[in-house]
């Protein structure tokens, strides 16, 4: 029974700290990245926006590129966020992707880590699917980039293990997207694995 135990907690540990990356049920069907820099890791947290005005970043947010994730679907494409701002000053969210023609989603709600901070540090909460509905998925959501017009964000975490480029539109221009990489590169992301997330043309409705 104890090993039972463990083992479920081992499974909802890794649960949690994937499925809190901002898009728990999308990916795939990517194309590969240029080569930039040589990686390096510092041993200091990845910069974050400071002032971020809410208000202007909710909305909808297109998934241009991320790193992968063993438990996100192989064949997700048109995969974006919708951020809706709360009175009490939570942001729900609302991940979608389409896989086969057919549209999946998970929602939750995100927080300021420290309310008192005009850091762009967040925390995301989803519920878990399945056997572990009943416990919440929390995890980081950093803002490393934003644009002075809110058109592009560039999202990570702490251990830099996750990140996401993303634009209000479906699509960036090469020498735009090669300067978002460039600027996650510079904040010490390893991009090696990043890929393009496949978008239509005209979006889903």
């Amino acid at each position: 029974m104890a090993k039972k135990v463990m083992d479920g907690a081992k499974g909802l540990f890794l649960l949690v700290s994937l499925l809190s990356s901002m898009f728990a049920c999308v990916l795939c069907s990517r194309g590969s990245i240029l080569r930039l820099e040589t990686f390096r890791q510092p041993d200091k947290e990845p910069t974050v926006v400071k002032g971020l005005d809410l208000e202007r970043y909710v909305g909808r947010w297109y998934e241009i590129a991320s790193t992968p994730s063993f438990f996100q679907p192989e064949n997700g494409t048109d995969t974006r966020a919708t951020y809706a701002l709360n009175k009490n000053g939570t942001v729900d969210v609302l991940n979608e992707s389409w896989i086969n023609g057919k549209r999946n989603f998970i929602k939750g709600f995100a927080y300021k880590d420290d309310p008192r901070s005009d850091e762009a540090k967040f925390e995301m909460k989803f519920y878990v699917p399945l056997a572990f509905s009943i416990f919440p998925a929390v995890g980081y959501y950093w803002v490393l980039y934003l644009d002075a017009d809110y058109q592009y964000s560039i999202v990570g975490e702490p251990g830099r293990h996750y990140l996401f480029i993303l634009s209000r539109k479906s699509h960036v221009d090469d020498e735009t997207y090669k300067q978002l990489v460039q600027k996650a590169v510079d904040e010490g992301y390893d991009v090696s694995n990043l890929l393009k997330i496949p978008q239509s043309d005209t979006p889903p409705q």
